[in-house]
């Protein structure tokens, strides 16, 4: 799909393609580590929304990768230059995977972007094995910052992207979460020291770790 075509995907390449995002991925030092660690190796993992695979790149020693996006331009590149499986994605339809067939599923930075994202979380519990693992991060909106930002006067900081269509709060996304998976762990990624104590008050960003029971 030729995302460029559109007002979002115009915006979407400037900023993530053009931009000074060029193949790379936000907070990727961090991230990596930290999925690294959750997921381990001898796994089956998909990682849906991974552009380009600057992030997924990381997952694949000792394990199998597949990396699902709606980027056709994006997978290409993952292919060519990371030698990582690649398939077309749109996570607005059913997934094109065998229930119970994924050991890990990642979504890192994609769920803010979603229209249906409750749709999106039944599909990944689908494929996910028993007892398989579905992790990821988002930013949160609604933190004390966006709260002086909006006294002020101001948008939300997460506003002025057009291809944010959910403004989650922290305990608004994982009582979502709670209606498909177990959560095992949340870190804050974003807000400094404060938000390591404060996560609802001060995490502008935050990681998670959930799991699939019966």
């Amino acid at each position: 799909m030729n995302i460029s075509k559109t007002p979002i995907g115009a915006y979407y390449e400037e900023h993530h393609i053009k931009g000074n995002r060029l193949r790379q991925s936000f907070m990727e030092d961090v991230r990596k580590q930290l999925f690294c660690s959750w997921i381990g190796n001898g796994k089956t993992v998909l990682d849906l929304g991974g552009r380009d695979g600057s992030l997924t790149r990381h997952f694949l020693d000792g394990n199998r990768v597949v990396l699902g996006d709606i980027d056709c331009a994006a997978l290409a590149y993952a292919s060519k230059n990371y030698a990582i499986e690649t398939i077309e994605v749109n996570l607005n339809e059913p997934l094109p995977f065998d229930s119970d067939s994924y050991d890990v599923v990642i979504m890192a930075e994609v769920l803010e972007h979603l229209p249906y994202p409750r749709f999106t979380l039944s599909e990944v519990r689908r494929v996910l094995r028993q007892g398989g693992i579905f992790i990821g991060s988002i930013p949160l909106a609604y933190h004390l910052k966006d709260r002086w930002q909006v006294l002020r006067g101001k948008k939300l900081w997460m506003a002025g992207d057009p291809t944010h269509l959910q403004f989650f709060m922290y305990d608004e996304f994982l009582s979502m979460l709670s209606g498909y998976f177990r959560t095992e762990e949340v870190v804050a990624l974003k807000g400094g020291e404060k938000a390591q104590r404060w996560p609802r008050l001060f995490a502008r960003d935050i990681a998670f770790r959930c799991v699939k029971e019966k």
